[in-house]
């Protein structure tokens, strides 16, 4: 069984959902964690806290460190990096977990949302792989996982949200590029996305859809540590499935993710 085991990972909007699940995943084999999110002060819409992740990475056996960073800002994201560099010593993963969503037509997209979602995604991708690449290059195994989907020019991804679509397929970009120029230098650069729809506060943009249709969290995490724990040379460029990845591990029942087994799962976005 491989094992996260002192590894250290940087992980982008980890106060909640994925990213958090992803951090707790790793605290139980004793990872280290960084938790880089906006959130230090709890917000009664929206659960979870830098503080409160770190404390729930402890509580599972890891080491965190909380850091209040706005990935759109490059000054912040450097700063977290060496911060993550000073206390663990360097940085052997990067998670790519944060983005911003807005599932509206041209005309219904306010432009300062539509630059959102372009600075959080793509750009912010770019910028925290930027960062953490000189450490990276220095770990024995070192990843980089973005939660993005397969590259598709489909029309039927684009038109019904052009601004999210862009945002969300300009980090699936990145992560081609970056497993271009990088993987050859034993860097695995790849990406993870969820067969069905994943419970969690991105679902509330969403009309008439609801965390029943969806799985845990959990799955995605499973998968990421599943690939993470992995030799990374030679494994890069993949965009890979969650349900995919876990067949590939052995998991044959995937009942116990499902948020209700008695409601139908439906797939997520930019899958056929």
């Amino acid at each position: 069984m491989r094992t996260l085991a002192d590894k250290t990972l940087f992980i982008t909007g980890a106060s909640r959902g994925i990213g958090l699940a992803i951090a707790l995943r790793a605290a139980r084999d004793g990872a280290n964690v960084v938790i880089a999110a906006k959130s230090d002060v709890a917000n009664p819409k929206l659960p979870g806290t830098i503080h409160t992740a770190a404390e729930a990475v402890e509580a599972a056996g890891g080491k965190a460190l909380a850091i209040k960073c706005d990935i759109r800002e490059e000054d912040q994201v450097r700063a977290a990096v060496a911060a993550a560099v000073e206390r663990f010593g360097g940085v052997d993963v990067l998670v790519n977990n944060a983005s911003a969503i807005w599932l509206r037509g041209a005309l219904d997209t306010p432009m300062k949302r539509f630059d959102l979602m372009q600075q959080v995604n793509a750009r912010g991708t770019f910028l925290c792989a930027q960062a953490c690449l000189p450490h990276l290059l220095k770990s024995a195994n070192p990843h980089i996982l973005t939660l993005a989907p397969p590259p598709s020019l489909d029309p039927k991804w684009w038109a019904p949200h052009t601004g999210y679509t862009l945002a969300k397929m300009g980090m699936s970009f990145v992560t081609l590029g970056l497993a271009g120029e990088f993987g050859p230098q034993g860097v695995a650069v790849n990406a993870l996305w969820p067969r069905t729809l994943i419970a969690t506060d991105a679902l509330n943009m969403i009309p008439g859809v609801s965390g029943a249709n969806g799985r845990k969290p959990e799955i995605m995490a499973d998968a990421a540590h599943a690939i993470l724990a992995r030799p990374a040379r030679g494994f890069s460029g993949n965009f890979l499935i969650d349900e995919d990845v876990l067949r590939a591990a052995g998991v044959t029942d995937f009942s116990g993710y499902a948020v209700d087994a008695s409601q139908s799962l439906l797939p997520d976005l930019f899958l056929d």
